[in-house]
């Protein structure tokens, strides 16, 4: 286990409307997986509430026997579909940047696939000391503790549960499904506009742990 010993600054962050804006890809992906099976999915609401799980979602359009089938194959289909044309989000390679600037270590720590989640950072240049997948909410804390992250950036109401739950700040950005009202009443101790906001943030705080604030 790494601990903060080595790396006295490290950040978490989210993956999906976090650090890329996935929703095009995520969109293809599902009208290509509803073609192929036959089976009515309503691409423009499944874009409107990412972050859990894919199994939470395919619940909502296939009976729980065919769940793992169709998760398998929507992985399958994933990479021709959803990763070209997804984006990154404003701000996002400077915000990593930010923190191998102050000499820190930056992970992603995501409820997607760590294949597909490095296939995504890969294709638009992003580039973390490490990415974590398969966790969700509370389960994110996991990854959070063995990294030692002190901080944890996400834009859904989970990531802040499991920034919570690690003992790490909450630094919340509205950029997803959640608002920021929403954000603030689960407890995120931080809300930043979007990312280009947190080279700024970043800045003060390691300046405050530093002066022992």
């Amino acid at each position: 286990m790494e601990g903060m010993s080595s790396h006295p600054l490290t950040v978490g962050f989210d993956l999906d409307m976090t650090l890329i804006d996935s929703r095009r890809g995520i969109h293809a992906a599902y009208q290509a997986l509803s073609a192929e099976t036959g089976t009515y999915i309503d691409a423009d609401l499944v874009v409107t509430r990412l972050g859990p799980p894919l199994e939470t979602e395919l619940a909502e359009w296939f009976p729980e026997a065919e769940i793992p089938a169709m998760r398998d194959r929507y992985r399958e289909i994933y990479p021709t579909y959803a990763i070209e044309p997804s984006t990154a989000m404003a701000g996002a390679a400077e915000a990593v940047a930010a923190v191998r600037r102050l000499g820190g270590r930056a992970i992603v720590v995501t409820a997607k696939n760590q294949p597909d989640a490095v296939r995504h950072l890969v294709h638009l240049g992003i580039e973390p000391d490490a990415v974590i997948g398969w966790l969700w909410a509370e389960a994110k804390a996991e990854a959070l503790r063995e990294y030692g992250a002190s901080v944890y950036v996400g834009d859904h109401v989970g990531d802040v549960r499991g920034a919570l739950t690690a003992g790490a700040l909450s630094v919340a950005v509205p950029t997803g499904p959640i608002s920021a009202d929403e954000l603030r009443a689960a407890g995120a101790d931080v809300i930043l506009t979007d990312l280009t906001e947190f080279p700024a943030w970043l800045e003060g705080y390691a300046a405050g742990v530093a002066a022992g604030a």
